[in-house]
């Protein structure tokens, strides 16, 4: 199975305490914990020409993993384009944080993907509602993280096809923060924590979440569906 993480990477080059917790850049850190025997895993950044994606780099591409914040209208249209189309042509999507507000989630799920948020050191306790789902294979009864951003409802997407965890928070919010949809032929899984400034990717919780993900969305092997004008089967 082939990955490509797609990382904006800004954060790292411009705040020193970002850069301290992610020295390789979160795609770096992200890599070190998903390259395994049976998955290959690249890196790519949105300085990059082309942001790192090629027609011949996403044709290879089992799942993307995509982390942005700063600069989602940075992000070439042409470029969400084809990976909205190999989204629904089956490959994988995982949608980390602050990438719910990509040019590429929003156009998936047709909604503005908008919620509330607060910087200040919340505990968040991701609670496992869906414990039979294989996205929360060897997870607990909940994860808990010391400090993160704080997301909240309402949350502007889609009703999930399957909602896996709910996040409650410190503050007295709760947040949909694990969310699966199909679209296409393409399995999308939306994951909320990872705010940049929080060693969050370094949990193993965290971590195991993300690994299933990825074995969960890989695309099904089988040939596209044809489409439009049709002969009859039968004489």
């Amino acid at each position: 199975m082939k990955v490509l993480i797609w990382n904006e990477h800004r954060h790292e080059q411009l705040n020193e305490e970002v850069a301290k917790i992610y020295p390789k850049g979160i795609h770096g850190a992200i890599k070190s914990f998903l390259e395994t025997d049976d998955i290959e895993v690249e890196t790519a950044t949105l300085d990059e020409p082309n942001h790192g994606i090629t027609d011949e780099r996403l044709a290879e591409t089992d799942v993307v993993v995509w982390w942005g914040h700063l600069a989602h209208g940075e992000v070439a249209d042409e470029i969400v384009e084809k990976v909205y189309q190999r989204v629904l042509e089956g490959m994988g999507l995982i949608v980390l944080h602050s990438g719910h507000f990509s040019k590429v989630f929003k156009k998936l799920m047709g909604t503005g993907c908008d919620l509330k948020w607060r910087e200040a050191d919340d505990t968040e306790r991701l609670w496992v509602i869906d414990p039979t789902h294989p996205i929360a294979e060897g997870i607990g009864e909940y994860i808990e993280i010391e400090k993160e951003e704080m997301y909240g409802e309402h949350f502007d997407i889609p009703v999930p096809d399957e909602l896996i965890f709910v996040s409650w928070f410190t503050g007295g919010e709760v947040f949909r923060s694990g969310c699966t949809y199909r679209r296409g032929h393409g399995k999308v899984f939306y994951f909320r924590p990872g705010h940049e400034s929080y060693p969050t990717y370094h949990q193993k919780d965290v971590q195991r979440v993300i690994q299933n993900a990825v074995r969960w969305a890989k695309p099904t092997a089988r040939e596209f569906s044809s489409y439009g004008n049709a002969q009859p089967i039968e004489k």
